[in-house]
């Protein structure tokens, strides 16, 4: 069976949500208008709590599309959890991200390949899609306890 992008979209909310769960925090999925927001999770006694942006991808890759929003979009308690679902048979893979090292990286690869060129020689045109990759062995990678540090 495939998934339609947003369906894909919600199975890594949730997967998310569930993965704070089982570490014993409070975890909830916001209403679809949030802006950038897709989980506030806290500590069971309320001291600390982090907004979520959940990105997820239905194949097996380090690599997920992101918007230009990415590069201005980002505060102290505001994580993206990059979520590779590997198709609907793996084990999710997560990589939890500081959306300010999301921001810097996004805006450097962006900015490199705006300086790049076309196949045919000519420059390329900006584009408000940005990419933001990993590799499978990233620091990041099941890093869950960096959001409440």
């Amino acid at each position: 069976m495939k998934l339609e992008s947003t369906q894909v979209g919600v199975v890594g909310e949730y997967f998310v949500a569930a993965e704070l769960s089982l570490r014993g925090y409070i975890a909830s999925i916001t209403l679809r208008n949030t802006r950038g927001i897709d989980i506030i999770a806290s500590t069971k006694n309320g001291e600390k709590s982090v907004n979520i942006q959940v990105k997820t991808n239905n194949i097996d890759s380090t690599n997920w599309v992101l918007t230009q929003n990415s590069e201005t979009f980002f505060s102290n308690n505001h994580f993206y959890v990059f979520v590779s679902m590997g198709g609907l048979t793996k084990t999710p893979e997560y990589y939890i991200v500081p959306s300010k090292v999301v921001a810097r990286k996004v805006a450097k690869s962006h900015s490199d390949w705006l300086a790049g060129k076309k196949a045919d020689g000519s420059p390329r045109k900006d584009s408000s899609v940005r990419k933001f990759s990993l590799t499978k062995k990233s620091k990041f990678k099941d890093n869950w306890s960096i959001l409440f540090a």
